[in-house]
């Protein structure tokens, strides 16, 4: 059983929102954006002044008929309601308008479910959705098991509801083991990646920033891009050569979104582990949006709520190219600290993300000057893959060695080092 639009031509949806204080505007045009992505068209939109919702149905009494009335003129029979409803209002409110209701998370879980490709990405979505569902389903299943008890029932609750609900529960748990498995499997991949040594650099952002069209830029890779919110949903990862032979494997993740359903963030636990264990984040803005800084704000929170708030970070001002004031985009880029504007589009600035991208990588280098024996020049060769070697002389002993590599690259060119003196000594 799943959450759906069914977005069918014909289906014709009303869109509600609270005038509030903190951009109410902004959220209701992209609810917009979404009932769109979900192939529903919008034929109406119905706002109602206060600063919190109706505890019973969202919205009062006077607005819930008003919708039921312009419901009729407009041939409307879906309400998407920019919040999030709590079961009972779900319900009240479909009785007062007498047509469906989804609300933004429901719509978002609906998004998902159309874009997940993967048998990964299905199987992350089908739990986020029956998260979801399962409460709305509990509040009917208690109401009809008042109807049973009788003789020849067994007992309150054989409801059908009650039944499905039952089902459900056993589809969560097998949904829970293979998200568990899932993230066994990832592990065991983000292990061997460690082991291969290459650092690993995620792209983050608000969804339809342009991450996608930007791994494709800088990868070389054919991951679908579509003007649309959540166009990808699978993580992809290319690898990325820097300057001087050194390389890094580069993730495409799923985009962020204003009040991203805590349903999600739990289900993509196994997918968003890609941005946790990454080295460095690239944080892609549409520097032409006109909610920018909104939506920065918005994929900031989901980063510190996934524990990311600190990692290292390149700020890529995408779209560049779409930004009437240059000036004030040059300005910024060149006063705030890793900050770089690109145009993934047309690749201009693409050259200074690398480097950019280059030096924070870098700055997780430690240095270490050494003599590596000759009978360890492998460790040599993964220096000058993973670090910087900034000199190298040959000598009769092994090569001496001024470079900066990752911590566990440091140490064993010290353990081999420390094992050639030793056997001097011995001598």
């Amino acid at each position: 059983m799943t959450i759906s639009v069914d977005p069918r031509p014909e289906q014709r949806a009303l869109l509600l929102a609270l005038e509030r204080r903190g951009g109410w505007e902004e959220s209701l045009d992209e609810l917009a954006r979404l009932a769109e992505t979900a192939g529903v068209e919008v034929v109406g939109t119905v706002t109602q002044k206060r600063d919190r919702p109706d505890p019973a149905a969202f919205v009062g009494k006077g607005k819930a008929e008003e919708i039921r009335q312009i419901k009729g003129e407009v041939r409307a029979d879906l309400l998407l309601v920019d919040g999030d409803l709590r079961p009972s209002q779900q319900r009240n409110l479909e009785d007062a308008a007498n047509m469906g209701v989804l609300d933004r998370t429901a719509l978002i879980l609906d998004i998902f479910s159309q874009r997940a490709r993967s048998a990964e990405g299905k199987i992350q979505v089908e739990l986020a959705q029956l998260n979801y569902l399962l409460p709305r389903l509990t509040g009917k299943g208690t109401e009809l098991s008042r109807l049973g008890g009788g003789i020849g029932t067994r007992g309150p609750g054989e409801t059908k509801l009650e039944v499905d609900r039952r089902r459900l529960r056993r589809r969560l748990s097998l949904l829970k083991k293979q998200v568990e498995q899932l993230e066994k499997r990832r592990t065991v991949e983000r292990r061997h990646r460690r082991e291969a040594g290459i650092p690993v650099v995620a792209l983050v952002g608000y969804t339809n920033a342009g991450k996608s069209t930007l791994l494709n830029a800088l990868a070389g890779a054919d991951v679908f891009v579509e003007d649309l919110l959540f166009a990808t949903l699978d993580p992809t990862i290319r690898r990325v050569e820097l300057a001087e032979g050194r390389n890094f494997l580069l993730a495409d993740t799923v985009g962020f979104i204003r009040n991203l359903p805590h349903q999600l963030v739990a289900a993509f636990k196994a997918t968003l582990e890609e941005v946790v264990e990454a080295d460095v984040l690239v944080h892609v803005v549409d520097a032409s949006h006109p909610q920018m800084r909104d939506q920065v704000e918005a994929a900031r929170r989901v980063l510190a709520e996934l524990g990311c708030a600190d990692k290292p970070t390149v700020i890529a001002l995408n779209k560049c190219d779409l930004v009437a004031d240059r000036a004030w985009l040059a300005e910024v880029a060149a006063r705030e600290e890793h900050v770089v504007a690109i145009s993934a589009l047309t690749g201009e600035g693409l050259g200074e993300l690398l480097r950019a991208i280059g030096e924070r990588l870098e700055q997780e280098l430690v240095p270490v000057e050494v003599t590596v024996p000759w009978s360890a020049q492998d460790l040599v060769s993964e220096a000058h893959e993973r670090g910087r070697v900034l000199s190298e002389d040959f000598q009769e002993e092994g090569v001496s060695l001024s470079a900066r590599v990752p911590a566990d690259v440091a140490q064993r060119l010290r353990k081999a080092a420390g094992s050639q003196t030793a056997e001097e000594d011995q001598w």
